[in-house]
C-alpha cells in the first residue's frame, strides 16, 4: 500500500484521505510517516544538542539562550530547564560545535555535546556516530589491543575512548560497515575477551537524572549532618548544664561554643554551599540574578555578621549573639527542597522513560542461508537490529522493531503506542509496530525501521521536542524572573532600613530586641528573612512542568502534542473544522449500487469501470475494483473473493480489460481508453467538460444517491453516459457523540469538503453538524480556516489526506488524525495516532485541564511571594506578633517549588473523558 498522492484525488471531489483497510492501514501510516518530524532546518545548517548543568530557575536558562543567540551563526537556540539540554540550530560555516561548548561555559555553565546514536542515520558528510560500552578492560594494554582492533576496520573515520567510564564513540561510514559489524568484529578479534555492547540513546539521559538526585540527597544529608550539632548548641545544650558549661568554656579569644559553632558552620557555607557561590557567580558575570544570588547573600549576610560579632567581641569586650545556626539551618533547609524539586521534576519526565522502556532489550534474529532457509536462532542485542533482518517474535513477547509479518497470524496489542485497546489480527504482510505486545502466536517479522527511524523512537523524540517548547504564558515567568531578585534585594535593603531607623528613633519597645543584640541585628534578621523567603524558582517552573506532563500524558492517550505553545492555542478553540471522508467517516469505501442506463451487459459494464479503475491506487477506486470481483467471480478460488484487500497486480491479471493512456483528474475523475475507446468515470463536473449530456432521469438517480449521504460516480464510454456507481462511505460511530460533545464545551463544530452539496449536508445531517461548506477544492479549505479566524476566533482543523495540509497549515491548532500523511504530520501541531474523533475531545480536553493548572500553579507562585514577603519583612510583627526567623523563611522558600511541581504531577491522573461521559463536559 502507498500513501496517497495528488494523482490519487481523481474519483470525485471528495478528499479521499480516508483507508479501506482498517487497522493495518493505520499501522502503515504509522511505519511510512514518521520520517523527520523534527522541525525542519535550512539548507546548509546543521541541529544539535547541547547537555547543560547548574541550571536552578528561568534566568539561567535565560542566560544559556543569549549566551547562544550572541554567537554569530546561530539561527535559533531553544534551553529546557527541565531537562538541562539546549537545542540549538547553527550554520557549521560560521560557528563549530566547540564554540558553541565555550559560549555555554563562559555563561557559567557546565556544557556537553551530546552525540547522535548510530541509529540516528547519516550526517550530512555521510557519516554515523555509534556510542558503545566495552567491558574486560583491565590495563593499559587492553586499550592499546581495542584501538588496534578500531583501527584495521575499513569504514571507521575516527573513534574515541574513556578508558574510565568504559565509554566507545566511533565516526564510521555506513556504507561500509554497521553497528552490529562492528560490535561482533571486536568480540570476535579479542576472541571474547572484551564484551562491547551499543549505549542506549537515551541512557544518558537516565543517568544524568540519577547523578543529579544523588549528588543533591549527599549535599543535603552532608549540610543536615553538620547542622543538627549547630542546632543543638543553640537550642538544646543551654538546658543541659554539664553540656553548656563546657560550651562555655574559653579557649583562646572565643568559647568553646563559638570554636564548634565556626567550624561547622564554615564547611557547610564554603564547601556544601559552594554551589550557590558559584551559581550565584555565573549569574552575576553575565549581568542576571537569580534565586542563588538570594541564597548566597542571605546566607552570607547570617555567616559574616556573625564572624564580624565575634571579632567586634575580641575587640571591644561586648559580646554580641551570633547566628551561625541561621546560615547552616538555610543551606540545609534549601538543598532539602532542591532534592525534593529534583524528584518531583524526575516525576514529570516518567512519560518518556516509560515510552523507553517499551523498547525490548534483545531480539531473536533468525539467520538464513543463501536460499532463505532458517539455519540459525541467534539472540541480539536490539540496538544490533538492522533493516532487513528477520526477527522471530515468541508469544507474550514484545515486537523489536518497526516491520512486515513474514510469517505466522497472531493478535497484537498495540495500546500503548497507538492508544488503541483492542487487539489488532496481524498475518502475512500486515504491518508492526516495535514495542507493541505479540500476544498468541509465533511471528517472523522482517525489520524495516529500526533505531531512530522507528515510530517509537520518533514519538519519544516529538514529546522531548513538545518538553523543549516555551509555551507564550511562559514569557511572563521569563520577565518576572529578570526583575524578580533585584526588586527583592530592593525591599530586604528597604526592610532593614525601616526597622534600623524605626529602632533608633524608639518606634518600638527595646523588649522586642534578642538578648544583647541591637537595632541593626534586629533590622538584619527580617532583612535576611525577606532575602531567602523570596522564590523566583516556583514562577519559572509554573509552565514547563505542567506542559512536560502533559505531553506525556498526551502520548500515553495516543495524541501527541508539538510544543507548549500549540497546548496554549488549542485551550481557546472556538471552531473545529472537520474534513468529511476518512475524519467524520471510516474511509472504507463501498460499492451499493451499480445502475446500466444502456443496453450494455451489466457484466460488461463492470468489468470495463474495474479495468479502467484497476489503475488506480484511491480508496474509491478499489471499492470498485472489489465489488466488480466479488459480482462476477465469488465462485473462482484463484480469484481470492475473501474479502480482504488486493494488490494492483492480482486485479490486473486475467479478467481486466488493457488499459491505454490513463490519466487522474483531481477533484474530477480518472480518464483512459479500453480498446481505442474513451473511458470516463468521476463526477458531473467531468462529464460537462467532456460536452457529455446528462439525462433528467439519470440525474434524479444522482440526487437521490446523494440525499442519502452516497457519491454517485458517473461513467462514460464512446461520448455516451452509460451508467451511475453509488458508493457510499460509512461515518464513524463516534462522530455524532463528538459533535455533540463538542458543542457541549462551546466549541463550535463545521464540515468543509469537497464532495457535493446534497451529499455533505446529508452527512452532517446525520451527525448534527449545523455549519457545512461543500463544494471545496483543495486550496480552498485553507480560505475557509482563514474566514473563521477574521472576528479573531482559534479554530482548529481535523484532516487525514494530503489536501488537507494547507488547512492545517492555515488553522490556530492543525489535528491530524491517524490515517494521515507525511505532509499532513509536518503541518500539524496535534497528532491524533488512532482513527477516533473521540482524540480530538481528548486534546481540547487536556489543553483546557493543562492550561487551568498552569494558571493555578502562578497563583501559587505569585501567591506564595505576596504574603511570605510581607510577613518575612514583619510587617505583621507590631500588630500580630507574627516573626518568621530565617531558617524558618528558607524552609518555606525550599516548600513553594515543590507545591508548583506537585501541582504539576497531578496532571497525571488525567483520565480521558469516554464516549459515554463526554456529554456531560461543560465549558469550565
Amino acid at each position: 500500500m502507498m500513501a496517497l498522492s495528488n494523482r490519487d484525488l481523481q474519483l470525485t471531489e471528495l478528499n479521499g484521505g480516508g483507508s479501506s483497510d482498517g487497522d493495518d492501514r493505520e499501522d502503515e501510516w504509522l511505519l511510512n510517516n514518521y520520517d523527520g518530524k523534527k522541525e525542519r532546518i535550512g539548507d546548509g545548517m546543521r541541529r544539535i544538542q547541547v547537555g547543560v548543568t547548574g541550571m536552578t530557575c528561568a534566568a539561567c536558562s535565560n542566560s544559556v539562550e543569549g549566551a547562544l543567540m550572541g554567537l554569530k551563526g546561530v539561527a535559533k537556540a531553544s534551553v529546557a530547564l527541565l531537562q538541562n539540554k539546549a537545542d540549538v540550530v547553527f550554520d557549521p560555516d560560521l560557528v563549530k560545535d566547540e564554540d558553541i561548548k565555550n559560549a555555554i561555559e563562559d555563561a557559567g555553565f557546565e556544557a556537553e555535546i551530546l552525540a547522535e546514536s548510530s541509529t540516528s542515520g547519516p550526517k550530512p558528510q555521510g557519516t554515523i556516530v555509534g556510542q558503545y560500552t566495552i567491558g574486560g578492560m583491565t590495563c593499559a594494554a587492553c586499550v592499546n589491543s581495542v584501538e588496534g582492533i578500531l583501527s584495521n576496520f575499513k569504514g571507521v573515520r575516527q573513534f574515541r575512548f574513556d578508558k574510565i567510564s568504559g565509554e566507545l564513540e566511533v565516526l564510521f561510514d555506513p556504507e561500509a560497515l554497521s553497528s552490529r559489524s562492528l560490535v561482533d568484529g571486536i568480540a570476535g578479534r579479542s576472541n571474547g575477551k572484551f564484551q562491547i555492547r551499543v549505549m542506549n540513546p537515551f541512557a544518558r539521559m537516565t543517568s544524568r537524572d540519577s547523578e543529579e538526585t544523588s549528588n543533591m540527597f549527599r549535599l543535603f544529608i552532608s549540610s543536615l549532618f553538620l547542622s543538627i550539632p549547630v542546632f543543638f548548641i543553640r537550642v538544646i545544650c543551654p538546658h543541659i548544664p554539664l553540656v553548656y558549661a563546657l560550651l562555655l568554656w574559653r579557649c583562646g579569644p572565643f568559647l568553646m561554643g563559638d570554636w564548634l559553632n565556626w567550624a561547622l558552620v564554615s564547611v557547610v557555607q564554603f564547601v556544601i554551599g559552594k554551589r550557590f557561590y558559584t551559581a550565584a557567580g555565573r549569574a552575576l558575570r553575565n549581568g542576571s540574578t537569580n534565586m542563588d544570588v538570594l541564597v548566597a547573600l542571605g546566607t552570607s549576610a547570617a555567616y559574616f555578621y556573625s564572624v564580624g560579632a565575634l571579632l567586634y567581641g575580641v575587640v571591644t569586650g561586648f559580646w554580641s549573639p551570633t547566628y551561625f545556626e541561621t546560615s547552616a539551618m538555610l543551606i540545609t533547609f534549601v538543598l532539602f527542597g532542591k532534592y525534593l524539586e529534583i524528584l518531583a521534576k524526575g516525576k514529570t519526565s516518567d512519560a518518556i522513560k516509560k515510552l523507553v522502556e517499551l523498547a525490548p532489550a534483545t531480539a531473536l534474529l533468525v539467520v538464513k542461508d543463501k536460499v532463505g532457509k532458517c539455519i540459525e536462532e541467534r539472540e541480539i542485542d536490539a540496538l544490533l537490529i538492522q533493516s532487513g533482518d528477520t526477527l522471530k517474535v515468541l508469544p507474550g513477547t514484545k515486537l523489536p522493531a518497526d516491520g512486515i509479518v513474514v510469517w505466522g497470524t497472531s493478535y497484537v496489542n498495540e495500546s500503548m503506542v497507538t492508544g488503541e485497546a483492542v487487539p489488532v489480527l496481524k498475518e502475512i504482510n500486515s504491518p508492526v509496530i516495535g514495542g507493541t505486545i505479540n500476544l498468541h502466536g509465533v511471528l517472523h517479522i522482517q525489520a524495516t525501521k529500526v533505531g531512530s527511524d522507528a515510530v517509537l523512537s520518533q514519538i519519544i523524540s516529538l514529546v522531548e521536542t513538545a518538553q523543549m517548547s516555551k509555551a507564550p504564558i511562559q514569557k511572563f515567568a521569563d520577565f518576572v524572573a529578570s526583575i524578580f531578585v533585584p526588586i527583592v534585594v530592593t525591599l530586604a535593603l528597604f526592610t532593614w532600613l525601616c526597622w534600623y531607623v524605626a529602632g533608633v528613633l524608639g518606634a518600638y519597645p527595646e523588649q522586642w530586641l534578642p538578648e544583647n543584640g541591637t537595632h541593626f541585628v534586629f533590622a538584619l534578621m527580617f532583612s535576611i528573612s525577606v532575602v531567602v523567603i523570596a522564590c523566583p524558582c516556583a514562577l519559572g517552573l509554573a509552565t514547563p512542568t505542567a506542559v512536560m506532563v502533559a505531553t506525556g500524558v498526551g502520548a500515553n492517550n495516543g495524541v501527541l502534542i508539538k510544543g507548549g505553545d500549540a497546548l496554549e492555542r488549542a485551550q481557546k478553540i472556538k471552531y473545529v473544522i472537520f474534513d468529511k471522508t476518512g475524519t467524520l467517516t471510516q474511509g472504507r469505501a463501498t460499492v451499493t449500487t451499480a445502475k446500466v442506463f444502456t443496453k450494455m451487459d451489466r457484466g460488461e459494464f463492470l468489468t470495463l469501470v474495474a479495468s479502467a479503475e484497476a489503475s488506480s491506487e484511491h480508496p474509491l477506486a478499489k471499492a470498485v475494483v472489489e465489488y466488480a470481483r466479488h459480482f462476477h467471480f465469488f465462485d473462482d478460488p484463484s480469484l481470492n473473493p475473501d474479502g480482504q484487500s488486493h494488490s494492483k497486480e492480482s486485479t490486473g491479471s486475467g479478467w481486466l480489460l488493457d488499459v491505454s493512456d490513463f490519466s487522474a483528474l483531481p477533484g474530477r475523475g480518472i480518464q483512459c481508453f479500453i480498446s481505442g475507446k474513451q473511458v470516463l468515470v468521476g463526477n458531473r463536473k467531468l462529464l460537462n467538460e467532456s460536452g457529455i449530456t446528462i439525462p433528467d432521469h439519470v440525474e434524479s438517480f444522482v440526487v437521490e444517491l446523494e440525499e442519502s449521504a452516497r457519491t454517485g460516480i458517473l461513467v462514460a464510454y464512446d461520448d455516451n453516459l452509460i451508467g451511475v456507481m453509488g458508493i457510499a462511505d460509512p461515518v464513524k460511530r463516534e462522530a455524532a457523540v463528538v459533535v455533540e460533545g463538542l458543542l457541549k464545551m462551546g466549541v463550535r463544530p463545521v464540515m468543509v469538503t469537497g464532495d457535493n452539496w446534497r451529499t455533505a449536508h446529508a452527512v452532517a445531517r446525520e451527525i448534527g453538524i449545523q455549519d457545512v461548506m461543500a463544494d471545496v477544492m483543495p486550496a480552498g479549505k485553507a480560505d475557509a480556516v482563514r474566514s473563521f479566524q477574521k472576528d479573531g476566533s482559534i479554530v482548529a482543523m481535523v484532516g487525514d489526506g494530503i489536501n488537507d495540509s494547507p488547512a492545517l497549515a492555515a488553522a490556530d491548532v492543525g489535528m491530524a488524525i491517524g490515517a494521515g500523511t507525511d505532509i499532513a504530520i509536518e503541518a500539524a501541531d496535534y497528532v491524533l495516532m488512532r482513527n477516533s474523533l473521540e482524540d480530538v475531545i481528548i486534546a481540547i480536553d487536556l489543553s483546557r485541564k493543562t492550561f487551568a493548572r498552569i494558571r493555578l500553579n502562578y497563583i501559587f507562585a505569585m501567591a506564595y511571594n505576596v504574603i511570605a514577603i510581607p510577613i518575612a519583612a514583619g510587617v505583621f510583627f507590631p500588630s500580630l506578633g507574627i516573626k518568621l526567623p530565617p531558617w524558618a523563611a528558607g524552609a518555606c522558600m525550599a516548600l513553594s517549588s515543590v507545591s508548583v511541581v506537585c501541582s504539576s504531577l497531578l496532571l497525571r491522573r488525567y483520565k480521558k473523558p469516554r464516549l459515554t461521559t463526554i456529554l456531560e463536559i461543560t465549558v469550565e
